[in-house]
């Protein structure tokens, strides 16, 4: 079975475009999400996330996720170390919900691909944009979050123009009614390439 991996920088509209390839009976696993309930369900992630940020890191069996940030955005091996802990676990789970899938693909959408090297583990990339101011006012919607933490975020991530010359496919998300037409364009061109494959 072919896995698409869908990425794209902070505020893009990873999640929307994801919930239109859902809308086309395209099972998503959404990477973050996962990585998040793994992160309060397993006993091994959290025993070395306790010894890698202290007892505080859980608060009601909930992440203190003000602590994890303070502490990344102070010290990227913090970051990497948290990545190498986490990352495993989830790229295990993948497997294992992948094998119970039947479409002809999957969409997986994950924030990082370009910056981590994975690409070899997908079949094809699609990239999601928007325009910059455009995803710093969703991201102040939806976060709360100050516009110039915003922008150090952006700053920080690889540029669109790096990840739209590594993948195969991308959906510009301006628009909802054309990002819904492209999603559907994509499916298609997806679904051709498969059947070539099969030839």
């Amino acid at each position: 079975m072919m896995v698409v991996g869908l990425t794209g920088g902070i505020g893009s509209g990873k999640t929307t475009v994801a919930n239109f390839f859902k809308a086309l009976d395209i099972p998503v696993y959404i990477a973050d999400e996962e990585a998040k309930q793994l992160m309060l369900r397993s006993k091994v992630i959290k025993r070395k996330l306790i010894a890698l940020f202290g007892e505080e890191v859980y608060t009601d069996n909930e992440l203190n996720k003000p602590l994890i940030a303070s502490k990344i955005f102070n010290d990227t091996m913090y970051l990497q170390k948290m990545n190498a802990i986490v990352h495993p676990k989830v790229a295990s789970h993948f497997k294992r919900w992948l094998k119970k899938q039947t479409s002809p693909y999957v969409i997986k959408e994950a924030a990082i691909i370009f910056e981590h090297n994975n690409e070899a583990n997908y079949d094809i990339i699609i990239t999601v944009t928007a325009g910059v101011e455009e995803r710093i006012n969703r991201v102040i919607k939806r976060d709360n979050s100050s516009r110039s933490k915003i922008k150090a975020i952006i700053n920080n991530q690889m540029s669109d123009e790096e990840k739209i010359k590594k993948s195969h496919f991308v959906i510009v998300n301006d628009n909802l009614e054309e990002t819904k037409k492209q999603v559907k364009n994509t499916h298609l061109s997806i679904l051709k390439r498969i059947k070539k494959l099969k030839n």
